[in-house]
């Protein structure tokens, strides 16, 4: 358990972003705050217009508010194995527990938001304040309280809130919000219970059942753990990353989102606060890419086959990404909030949707290779669906994109053209596995021609690298990718691994492309990639090294932003939990756990 002091107190409303943790119940997730506000909360799907985003609007966002009425210091942990979180404050009248949780049911999640928060006296007599007040659902929406027989409930457009408490002391019914004050003794036991539903019946659930609810749910997460299969080098850092992509799948549906938020700022100047709150067709293979790898088998199916229904309905118009029940994105809009800490713009939705990226058929067959690899097998449509798609990609190689990082200036960029080549080498491997049932003679042909043009057009003898796009000398982290891929573990990738270094580097930390270290943070993933690619290139020390450096950059209680500034202070920027970074962890582990 370790001491968050050091971390900035609250700045008009906000606070770091390393400040927060996550909690989440397959269906949404919350973010908690190391003074114990819960500033995000989005219900009943990750989503959805979130009634509690203080996040992005400290006046008007909402929040849970819960801690001591008094200074306080605090130390937080998770429960081992599992997202239910434990934080013990110390004032000077005392020390007190609390427990959060975002409670899941006997047979999986609920069929409602369950979200408690038990408090534990341990010593002294500590004063508490608690407050549940809902922000305004991005300007969408006012929220009222109704009162019923049953007591007074908080609504807000479609969404039903109802508190239930045990012990939960003086309550003060407001127009907007509930709020309260208690006080801890030893032993004493209190909960503060939000149960919510949207457009359809509330359930308020007798207390001490949402409390009981606790324990089940570490029962849960803890029974997940147990079939984690993974005992190698930083296993416990791999299973915390885990537990962190965990919190992304979406159970509903099985797809995998990329992120818990939306307009966390990549730059302090703003302008890059994208919604990451969808499921990327490159996230979710990369997430099944580490998932597969460590025996995790429910969920790996499920988001398989969400993958490949999805994409039977797209046909050969192949979408970036989708919302998380399918779902075709319907643009932005840019609600008028402040953002977090003042920095604009937030951004409801991300106009990335419709761009060519060429890199997605190596997202998807590198997949769908892993899992046959696996011992599964491949039904007929689906067979016939991926034959499809490898000569569309034969097609499809030669056209310029957007690339790997969403660019509005369409290029022939390098890592776009590996991924085709990924694509066709899986393809090949499917076929020659019984598993594709068409001739592969086009496919290898094809994947040769793009290893020709890429190494005569791609590579530069000035830089000594493999380069962004031809005719170009700026560097691209994503070429690290293809270490990982199998294209290039030789000279060519070891000499492109110490380019991106001497240029991109700060630290251990990396930033994504040139140009960037003017422009935005490093960016966590690249870092990792970079450990992977030097294990695969037989640098294997430099990896450990490498590797024994980042671990500690992630927050005190294990979590990874999408980016961390270059400077000694190493703050977060960017939409977290990010699954991107903790997947390239989780490779970069496994990449060193290889052969040992």
């Amino acid at each position: 358990m370790t001491e968050i002091n050091d971390l900035a107190d609250r700045r008009d409303g906000y606070v770091d972003l390393r400040s927060y943790a996550a909690i989440g119940d397959g269906r949404t997730v919350a973010l908690i705050a190391h003074d114990g506000s819960i500033d995000w909360y989005p219900t009943p799907d990750l989503d959805s217009p979130p009634p509690f985003a203080r996040l992005l609007d400290a006046d008007d966002g909402g929040a849970m508010e819960l801690c001591p009425a008094e200074p306080f210091t605090s130390q937080r942990a998770y429960v081992d194995g599992t997202n239910v979180l434990t934080t013990t404050y110390t004032t000077r009248s005392g020390t007190v527990q609390v427990i959060d949780s975002l409670n899941t049911g006997v047979a999986g999640r609920l069929p409602w938001g369950e979200l408690a928060r038990r408090v534990t006296g341990l010593t002294g007599n500590v004063p508490m304040r608690w407050a549940i007040r809902p922000g305004n659902c991005f300007q969408t929406a006012s929220p009222w309280v109704q009162s019923t027989d049953h007591g007074a409930v908080l609504m807000i457009d479609g969404t039903a809130l109802g508190v239930r408490g045990i012990n939960e002391g003086d309550v003060s019914i407001e127009a907007q919000a509930i709020s309260g004050t208690l006080t801890t003794e030893p032993g004493s036991h209190h909960l503060i219970g939000v149960v919510s539903t949207h457009d359809e019946p509330l359930p308020l659930p007798d207390p001490h059942s949402i409390d009981a609810g606790i324990e089940r749910t570490i029962t849960n997460w803890q029974t997940w753990s147990r079939e984690f299969s993974y005992d190698g080098p930083y296993a416990g850092h791999v299973l915390r990353s885990a537990l962190a992509l965990k919190l992304l799948i979406h159970s509903p549906s099985g797809s995998i989102a990329a992120a818990a938020t939306t307009s966390l700022p990549e730059s302090r100047a703003g302008g890059k606060n994208w919604d990451y709150r969808y499921t990327w067709l490159r996230d979710t293979a990369y997430t099944l890419h580490a998932l597969v790898r460590t025996g995790v088998r429910e969920e790996v199916h499920a988001a398989v086959s969400w993958m490949l229904k999805n994409l039977r309905t797209q046909g050969r118009d192949l979408q970036v990404f989708t919302r998380l029940n399918g779902d075709t994105p319907e643009g932005t809009r840019t609600p008028d909030m402040a953002g977090w800490r003042g920095i604009g713009p937030v951004i409801d939705g991300n106009p990335a949707a419709g761009q060519l990226q060429l890199g997605v058929f190596g997202d998807l067959f590198d997949i769908v290779n892993l899992y046959v690899e696996a011992g599964h097998v491949l039904d007929p449509t689906t067979s016939r669906q991926l034959a499809d798609l490898a000569d569309l990609a034969c097609d499809s190689w030669q056209q310029r994109d957007a690339g790997i990082w969403e660019l509005p200036e369409e290029r022939h960029y390098t890592t776009s053209k590996l991924g085709c080549w990924h694509a066709l080498d899986s393809a090949v491997k499917l076929s020659e596995a019984g598993q594709l049932q068409r001739p592969a003679e086009r496919w290898r042909a094809e994947r040769d021609r793009i290893r020709d043009w890429v190494e005569e057009n791609c590579w530069s003898e000035d830089r000594q690298s493999y380069v962004m796009y031809p005719g170009s000398l700026e560097l691209d982290a994503s070429i690290l990718l293809h270490a990982i891929s199998g294209y290039e573990r030789g000279p060519r990738m070891s000499a492109t691994i110490d380019a991106l270094r001497d240029e991109l580097g700060a630290g251990p930390l990396l930033y994504r492309y040139s140009g960037m270290p003017d422009e935005e943070s490093t960016f966590v993933a690249c870092a990792y990639w970079m450990v992977a690619a030097l294990a695969y290139a037989g640098r294997r020390d430099e990896a450990r090294s490498r590797m024994d450096e980042l671990l500690p950059l992630a927050n005190d209680v294990g979590l990874l932003a999408e980016m961390i500034d270059g400077d000694e202070r190493h703050e977060f920027m960017g939409n977290l939990p990010q699954g991107l970074s903790h997947l390239a962890l989780i490779t970069a582990a496994l990449s060193l756990s290889a052969d040992e």
